[in-house]
């Protein structure tokens, strides 16, 4: 299936999200909003034409909305072991969950995998 912004290049992440139908507009919105409240010094950006998150100059998060669900990149095999709540949904072995988009997203999930991320990020550039 391919993205409902029919792969149009995009130059920041409100044209991408404007990209889609309103209802995946809202969530891809709460989504934004829950990696910028997690990690409120975040630097926004666009790469493979798709949102993703910087922090500290390096690749913290990315997603992408689709037809039928919203991913988030990456998810790890480590994450998932420490997030069983992660069972719930589907995700692959390219480092990635899904969240179908005819349930509400789970905010409080996305909000452990960032810090996660945020912390998986600290230790590879040593900051504590």
């Amino acid at each position: 299936m391919t993205k409902s912004s029919n792969n149009m290049r995009v130059g920041n992440i409100d044209e991408y999200i404007a990209g889609f139908p309103s209802n995946i507009q809202v969530m891809l919105q709460e989504l934004r909003g829950t990696i910028i409240q997690a990690a409120p010094e975040v630097e926004e950006t666009i790469s493979y034409n798709i949102p993703a998150f910087k922090l500290h100059g390096a690749y913290l998060i990315y997603f992408a909305g689709w037809k039928n669900h919203i991913s988030l990149y990456p998810f790890s095999s480590e994450m998932d072991a420490l997030l069983p709540e992660a069972a719930a949904y589907k995700t692959s072995g390219k480092g990635t969950i899904q969240f179908p988009t005819d349930k509400p997203l789970p905010l409080d999930l996305v909000e452990r995998i960032i810090k996660l991320r945020i912390q998986e990020s600290r230790n590879k550039i040593n900051i504590e």
